[in-house]
């Protein structure tokens, strides 16, 4: 009898959505086997580690040109094959308790010095991996050019529409808008001042980009 399998195609898709489906199709559950298809290494790197912490036994890796596909079983199975490229060592188990949720500090609308369609094409994937994990923070908080993150037209304004319907307070400085005239096209979450943002810093803990 064959296995029940499922199947995802994340060719195209940019880090770490690849992961994000892995994830949440393993906790769906309902299968036996599930292959995966990506089309660059990281993709196949990244899901290779997760595969790792998430315990699941990876029976192959059939690489062809750019494209490759992984055959994984949820639930590790010390008899399943070995895989046909050597796997990277697990990493460890995230822990139960990740104590308090940060404030982040978000202070540009690219992440990096670098060139700046990298830059910006790393915070989209800052903010939907923010958006989709499993324990957001709880406060994101823009300040200069970040307030350009949740104004009309941003490509990542739905990403911090998710972080704020789950409760996540997303709040833009005034003083920012102002400057950059964008207070009439903030689009989601608050307007706040200077004493808030420190008082919020201070009590930490914080994260700055």
């Amino acid at each position: 009898m064959n296995p029940i399998r499922r199947d995802i195609d994340a060719r195209g898709l940019p880090c770490p959505q690849p992961v994000v489906l892995v994830r949440q199709a393993l906790t769906e559950g309902g299968f036996e086997l599930l292959e995966v298809i990506v089309d660059n290494e990281a993709a196949r790197e990244n899901l290779l580690k997760f595969a790792a912490h998430a315990q699941c036994a990876v029976e192959a890796v059939v690489s062809e040109g750019l494209e490759t596909r992984l055959r994984l079983r949820p639930q590790a199975d010390p008899s399943a094959k070995a895989p046909e490229s050597p796997l990277p060592e697990p990493v460890a188990a995230l822990p139960c308790d990740a104590g308090p949720r940060p404030v982040v500090l978000i202070t540009s609308d690219g992440i990096g010095t670098g060139d700046p369609d990298l830059a910006h094409l790393l915070m989209r994937g800052f903010l939907y991996t923010l958006a989709v994990g499993e324990v957001p923070p709880r406060r994101v908080i823009l300040m200069n050019a970040g307030v350009r993150l949740a104004v009309e037209g941003s490509e990542s304004l739905e990403n911090l529409r998710k972080l704020a319907d789950r409760g996540v307070e997303v709040a833009s400085c005034g003083t920012c808008l102002d400057f950059y005239q964008l207070t009439d096209r903030l689009a989601v979450g608050s307007i706040t001042n200077m004493y808030e943002i420190a008082e919020h810093l201070l009590k930490g803990p914080a994260v700055t980009l």
